[in-house]
């Protein structure tokens, strides 16, 4: 008789048989699997008339969870979207990753998910405000108490909310105790590290919610082994106007001075000749890391990367974008604005200079939380940040997003223009793009807009892309006779690639 058993992460088979994704351990003198693979075996075993003893699952005693989701009074109607996501989930044997808009009700189609498998759930999410708001949501639709991992925390309940790196901490000994896996913001999962959740774990449901699948580095292509790959797919463009707010996508073109001008072709140069003499062709992260890690040894690249970073302080940090925003600000005085920058540097000056609140990092938790509960009240109409509110930031009232400067990760884009979206009656949505004329955030911009032009459905009827300057004359980010040369140059050094811009 085969008999297999959960031992810290791995499935151990006992027994002369060999079975997939398994290898021999000479320790134990057994076959050894990884627990993600404890439904492929055990259907294996099964389909192959083999006989078993399942000693895996240690489930936590768990109420009927559908039984209480339907007495709560907190059962909501799904969208027909949010339906149609969880019959092609269940269709896929429960198991695959549904990209769903921000604001578009991903949490409620978790809990539908939870309650329809009926068995303990372990939520992971990237940040303890996703933990919070998860905990809260699921007391309300469950009426019982909810398990909590992280931020100092263990609780472990039937249902129970965990950041990504106290599930990453715990895996080993969870890795039994739950049914059902749910990864919020599932883009995550991929990372070296947080990838063990899924590894260490027999849950043999598993559901991925995210807005932005694919992944900068292409480590999406993990999901497919580790949660079950895409299985369902809704763009902005589809739900804009519908259930989500409808928005225009506006871009505004910032001149670089003279002096900074001069200062930006010489750095730009000093990159782009090492590239063209090296005949080095970055087309994405992996390729600009082997210039980081040249970096190390060879002076010139030393020198090219430091040209590069200078320049691309320069364009982010331009005298113009500070007048760009002064305008869209003076332009927008009843209205609520969330204002990202790539760097502290920037947020710090804005806030400064404009008198508005500022979250970064270091931002503690109380005065983030504060600062936020103003901004939905209405005392403060803006908020400037660096990257910190890209995920899991739950507020209606912002309808105006300004990014004063960003890197091309379609990923940071969707979050953001995710931050303005959320439904609300009579409400628009407006996300401004200021980009220096005539330096890499254009093509960096172009990038960013792919996230959302090139999706199926979309179309100027959702999007309103311009440049305009301030004399409202529309204004595309020039190409002079000199600078098509450079951009042409650009391009056949891979310039495209939002690895290096």
């Amino acid at each position: 008789m085969i008999k297999i058993s959960f031992k810290q992460g791995t499935l151990l088979i006992e027994g002369n048989v060999r079975v997939p994704n398994a290898v021999w351990d000479e320790r134990s003198r057994n076959f050894r699997a990884l627990a993600l693979y404890y439904r492929d075996i055990t259907d294996y075993l099964k389909n192959s008339k083999i006989l078993f003893e399942d000693e895996v699952l240690d489930l936590l005693p768990c109420p009927d969870l559908a039984a209480a989701y339907e007495a709560s009074g907190k059962k909501l109607k799904l969208r027909d979207y949010q339906a149609e996501a969880l019959v092609t989930w269940g269709e896929n044997n429960r198991w695959g990753v549904l990209v769903l808009p921000t604001g578009s009700g991903k949490t409620l189609v978790g809990i539908s998910a939870i309650a329809g498998c009926n068995t303990p759930a372990l939520v992971v999410v990237p940040t303890l405000d996703l933990l919070e708001q998860w905990k809260k949501q699921l007391e309300e639709a469950f009426m019982m108490e909810i398990g909590k991992l992280g931020g100092g925390e263990k609780k472990i309940l039937p249902i129970t909310v965990s950041t990504y790196d106290s599930a990453y901490i715990h895996a080993e000994t969870l890795g039994n105790r739950f049914g059902l896996l749910v990864f919020d913001e599932v883009h995550h999962l991929p990372a070296a590290g947080y990838r063990s959740i899924a590894e260490f774990s027999a849950a043999p449901y598993r559901l991925g919610l995210t807005a932005t699948y694919e992944r900068e580095d292409e480590l999406h292509s993990e999901l497919n082994r580790l949660v079950g790959g895409k299985v369902y797919e809704k763009h902005v463009s589809e739900l804009a106007g519908s259930h989500l707010a409808p928005y225009r996508i506006k871009r505004i073109a910032a001149a670089l001075t003279d002096e900074e001008r001069k200062e930006y072709d010489k750095c730009h140069s000093v990159y782009t000749d090492y590239l063209r003499k090296t005949g080095m062709i970055l087309r994405g992260p992996r390729d600009f890391q082997k210039l980081v890690m040249r970096s190390g040894r060879d002076p010139e690249a030393r020198k090219a990367l430091l040209a590069r970073n200078a320049a691309r302080e320069l364009a982010f940090n331009t005298e113009s974008k500070i007048e760009k925003l002064k305008e869209i600000l003076n332009k927008h005085r009843e209205d609520r604005i969330f204002i990202f920058t790539e760097h502290n540097r920037l947020v710090h000056r804005i806030s400064r200079e404009f008198l508005i609140p500022a979250i970064t990092y270091r931002t503690p938790a109380k005065e983030r939380n504060s600062i936020l509960e103003k901004f939905k009240e209405g005392k403060y109409r803006a908020v400037v940040t660096s990257k910190v509110l890209d995920e899991g930031i739950d507020v209606p009232e912002a309808n105006i997003g300004i990014i004063a400067s960003g890197t091309g990760s379609k990923l940071a884009y969707i979050q953001r223009l995710g931050r303005i979206l959320r439904k609300k009656e009579g409400k628009e949505a407006i996300l401004y793009e200021i980009i220096s004329e005539e330096t890499t955030e254009a093509g960096t911009a172009r990038r960013r807009e792919e996230a959302v032009s090139n999706r199926k459905g979309s179309g100027r009827s959702a999007q309103e892309n311009q440049m305009k300057t301030k004399s409202g004359k529309e204004n595309q980010i020039k190409k002079e006779s000199g600078k098509e040369s450079r951009m042409k140059k650009e391009k056949n050094l891979g310039g495209g690639s939002s690895a290096h811009v």
